[in-house]
């Protein structure tokens, strides 16, 4: 490893990486000593052996909290979802997983497809700052956005007849159609969350090197056995890779 490039990624000579801990695919739970645990903490150990350092897991509730912090010198990379307004601050490496997004509607409801979903008069319901807002932001013209605190409080919302539509993780979606027969989820994602490791915009070469350790894990499974590890395969898909 150049040694810039190791400088650069590691100014405090271990590896800080910022968790996102509302997200429950990645993060599955807790350790006996309370630090996270799920496929995110693991993929940092498995960086931080691969460079032979020590590693410090820097929890964050939300996600936005995360990508705010990234000039703080609080993180050296953020396992954050890529979105195109993070992007104006942080450069991400290609997406390690990808989470489905999808739109839970009730089964009496007028609304079908996607692309009935952008239409004045209907309200949207869904976690602020999440990837999935973000692009709800970028696409949608005619709906109203209800953006609340969380994940659950968004499911809540729903669940409280307040609104059309809840907007969400599929992994999570699956489980409300399960307790409650009246849902349903169009099946077409509306986008794909792109879960990938990010950095202080600027450094190419940090990426660059990043990106290569992700293929190499990519190609050898080592991503594969953490969704395996974490029982999490069946609500993640990976990417493709040349």
């Amino acid at each position: 490893m150049d040694k810039n490039i190791f400088k650069t990624l590691l100014p405090k000579g271990i590896l800080r990486a910022g968790i996102n801990m509302s997200n429950f695919l990645l993060v599955t739970g807790k350790k006996a000593d309370g630090s996270p645990d799920g496929v995110s903490p693991d993929l940092v150990k498995q960086i931080a052996l691969d460079l032979k350092v020590n590693y410090e897991l820097i929890p964050f509730d939300r996600p936005g909290e995360l990508a705010d912090a990234v000039n703080d010198d609080i993180w050296d990379i953020g396992n954050i979802a890529y979105e195109p307004e993070r992007a104006n601050t942080i450069s991400f490496t290609n997406p390690y997983v990808l989470i489905d997004a999808n739109f839970l509607i009730r089964k009496n409801s007028e609304l079908k497809t996607n692309k009935d979903i952008d239409k004045t008069g209907v309200s949207i319901v869904v976690a602020e700052r999440s990837a999935y807002d973000l692009w709800l932001t970028d696409n949608l013209t005619n709906a109203t956005i209800i953006r609340v605190s969380s994940i659950q409080e968004s499911h809540d919302v729903f669940n409280s007849n307040k609104v059309d539509v809840l907007a969400g993780l599929k992994p999570k979606l699956l489980d409300e159609v399960s307790f409650n027969n009246s849902f349903m989820i169009i099946n077409e994602p509306f986008t794909f969350v792109k879960q990938s490791v990010g950095f202080k915009k600027g450094e190419t070469e940090v990426i660059d090197f990043l990106n290569n350790l992700i293929l190499k894990y990519l190609k050898s499974g080592v991503i594969n056995n953490l969704l395996k590890k974490h029982n999490v395969q069946k609500k993640l898909s990976l990417p493709k890779i040349n």
